[in-house]
């Protein structure tokens, strides 16, 4: 549900933003931002039984760091992270399936096939899947570096002194630092589950879900969250509490 609840929100704010015929039609990528940062502190929250996960690369990294369970009761294996990450992608399909559903009318006007799924999904300014690529790794390994030495407590169930709010504002200044290049999906069930929403989506002229790009915003995350869990493990050990 946590992901749902990111996704409503998430892809919201960009409809809001980009769709015409709507209140807050170009009101700008800031506000998209800060959107996107009250939806996952909103996602987080209502996940709170799980740890607060919503995001593939956050759950691989934690894994990678070592910690021995997700939750108390929990235990991080193979079996465990297949179900949380089969969980936050039905999250994702089901959260932007009821962002569209708010926006049905403005899916339904003649908005550009682009914006369609820009609400859903992200794509690159100047595209070069490399660079593009190392961007999406760079800004998924600070969400999650910053997550793990915050004092992310598995035990306890948070996100230690950073909290959701801190997510929140850390998701934000992600997005208006290292955003521009690609949209900063850092969530790979945050841009896979919506891309397949938009290919199954009965809206007319929505036009190409661009799946040639779609494994960019899956990879670049993951890798990002590996090299989180990694380095944590290297400053854990030589920086011992």
């Amino acid at each position: 549900m946590g992901t749902a609840m990111l996704l409503l929100l998430g892809a919201g704010v960009v409809a809001n933003n980009i769709f015409s015929k709507t209140k807050g039609q170009g009101t700008g990528f800031l506000m998209v931002n800060i959107g996107w940062g009250l939806a996952v502190f909103s996602g987080v929250l209502v996940a709170f039984k799980s740890g607060g996960h919503l995001n593939p690369a956050v759950t691989v990294g934690l894994a990678i760091a070592g910690n021995p369970e997700f939750v108390p009761g929990v235990p991080v294996s193979f079996a465990s992270i297949c179900t949380y990450i089969g969980a936050q992608m039905l999250g994702a399909f089901c959260g932007a399936a009821l962002a569209w559903l708010a926006y049905k009318k403005q899916f339904d006007l003649e908005q550009p096939a682009g914006y369609k799924l820009g609400v859903f999904s992200t794509g690159p300014e100047e595209r070069s899947y490399a660079w593009n690529l190392v961007t999406e790794i760079i800004a998924t390994f600070v969400l999650v570096f910053v997550v793990l030495l915050s004092g992310y407590q598995t035990s306890s169930g948070d996100f230690g002194w950073l909290n959701a709010l801190g997510v929140a504002l850390l998701v934000v200044g992600i997005g208006a630092s290292l955003g521009g290049p690609t949209g900063y999906a850092i969530n790979p069930a945050r841009d896979l589950g919506p891309r397949i929403w938009h290919a199954v989506m009965p809206v007319k002229d929505k036009g190409s879900s661009d799946w040639a790009y779609s494994w960019v915003p899956v990879v670049g995350p993951l890798v990002g969250g590996s090299l989180a869990g990694l380095l944590y493990l290297v400053v854990k050990a030589a920086f011992p509490a």
